[in-house]
C-alpha cells in the first residue's frame, strides 16, 4: 500500500505549497478532510490516526493540539510550525545540518521543520562554530530579507491588495523590532551559541525568495581567518549535498549584486562568501526560496527521508 499523508492546514501558504509538490506523485496517497468536518474534532482525530504521516501546517497552538490527538503509535509527524523546533523528543528537520542529522530524521516519528530564516542562518554559522573558527560566545548579527509570502495569508493580502496603503507605499520595511523573533531560539540552539544572536529581519515588495547574511570581522574570529578559510569550512561542511551548495570563490568575487529570487521554485540553498582579506571582513550569505528549502520543499525532503525514499523525490 502507498503511504497515506494528511496535510492538516492545507489551505494555508505552506500547506498549499506542500500539496502542490505532492498531489502529482503516484507513490503517495494524499488525503484531505471533508471541508464540512474540518472543525469536527472526532472526524479530524479519526483521519489523523488513519494516516502514515501527518503534516501540521497550522499555528503553533493548533499544531500542538493536533499532535495530542494522535493515538496510533505508527503515525509520523512533520511540523512546519514553530511549536516543536526546540522541543525535547523532536528531531530538527535540516538534513544537511550535521553528518548524523539525515539518519536521525529517517529514524524519527517526530520531525520539526526549520524556519526559513533559521535554515540560512544555521547553514552559515554552525560550520564555523563546529570548526572552532567562531567562538560560541561571539555576539553574532544576522541580517535578512524575505518576500512577503513569508508572512502568510495576512501579509500576502496586505501586499497584494491595491486598496491597502502598503500596496503602493511600502517597498521595503524592517520588523521584529522588539528582538523576540520566533526563529532566534532555534538558531541559537542548533548553532551552539552561548550568546543570543541579534536577528534583524525585513520584508520587501516581492512575493518570495530570501537572503540571509552574517557579517564577520576577522579580528573576532579564532586563528588566522581568511576569505578562503571561511569558504573552505563551508565547502567541507556541505560537500556532496544535493540541495545545499557553496558558490566558488571566483564566482562570488565576480558578482556585483545578488537578488533574493534566483532560487525561487526550487529546494536549493546556495551559500556565498564575500569579503576582503585586506579589510579583514567577510559577508556570508545564504540564498534560498522561503517557500522552498525554507518551508514546503524542506517538508517534502523530510517526508521522503521518513518514508525511506530518495530525499529528492518530487523536488528535482
Amino acid at each position: 500500500m502507498k503511504p497515506k499523508v494528511f496535510i492538516d492546514g492545507e489551505a494555508g501558504t505552506t500547506g498549499l505549497q506542500i500539496r502542490q509538490r505532492l498531489e502529482t506523485r503516484a507513490d503517495l496517497d494524499l488525503v484531505s478532510i471533508d471541508p464540512a468536518k474540518r472543525k469536527d474534532a472526532a472526524a479530524r482525530a479519526a483521519l489523523i490516526n488513519s494516516v502514515d504521516v501527518l503534516i501540521t501546517c497550522l499555528p503553533d497552538d493548533a499544531a500542538r493540539e493536533a499532535v495530542t490527538l494522535i493515538e496510533n503509535p505508527n503515525v509520523k509527524v512533520i511540523d512546519p510550525s514553530t511549536a516543536h523546533r526546540v522541543a525535547d523528543g523532536w528531531v530538527f528537520g535540516f538534513p544537511e545540518m550535521a553528518p548524523e542529522q539525515r539518519g536521525a530524521i529517517k529514524a524519527s516519528k517526530r520531525v520539526s521543520n526549520p524556519g526559513c530564516y533559521s535554515t540560512g542562518a544555521i547553514a552559515l554559522i554552525r560550520p564555523l562554530v563546529q570548526a572552532g573558527l567562531l567562538d560560541p560566545a561571539y555576539p553574532v548579527t544576522i541580517n535578512a530579507v524575505s518576500g512577503y509570502s513569508g508572512g502568510g495569508k495576512s501579509m500576502i493580502a496586505e501586499f497584494e491588495n491595491p486598496d491597502d496603503p502598503a500596496y503602493t507605499k511600502v517597498p521595503f520595511r524592517i520588523y521584529g523590532l522588539e528582538l523576540k523573533h520566533k526563529h532566534v531560539p532555534e538558531i541559537q540552539l542548533r548553532c551552539g551559541l552561548k550568546t543570543r544572536p541579534l536577528f534583524a529581519p525585513s520584508v520587501g515588495r516581492y512575493a518570495q525568495g530570501m537572503i540571509v547574511e552574517v557579517p564577520l570581522h576577522f579580528a573576532a574570529l579564532k586563528g588566522q581567518a581568511s576569505i578562503k578559510g571561511l569558504h573552505d569550512t563551508l565547502s567541507d561542511a556541505y560537500r556532496g549535498q544535493k540541495f545545499v551548495s557553496v558558490a566558488p570563490l571566483a564566482d562570488s568575487a565576480a558578482m556585483k549584486t545578488l537578488a533574493p529570487e534566483e532560487l525561487n521554485g526550487t529546494n536549493h540553498m546556495k551559500l556565498f562568501v564575500f569579503g576582503s582579506d585586506a579589510a579583514g571582513q567577510a559577508r556570508l550569505v545564504a540564498l534560498l526560496d522561503n517557500l522552498g528549502k525554507g518551508a514546503s520543499g524542506a517538508a517534502v525532503q523530510n517526508l521522503n527521508l521518513m518514508l525511506g525514499l530518495d530525499e529528492g523525490t518530487g523536488l528535482t
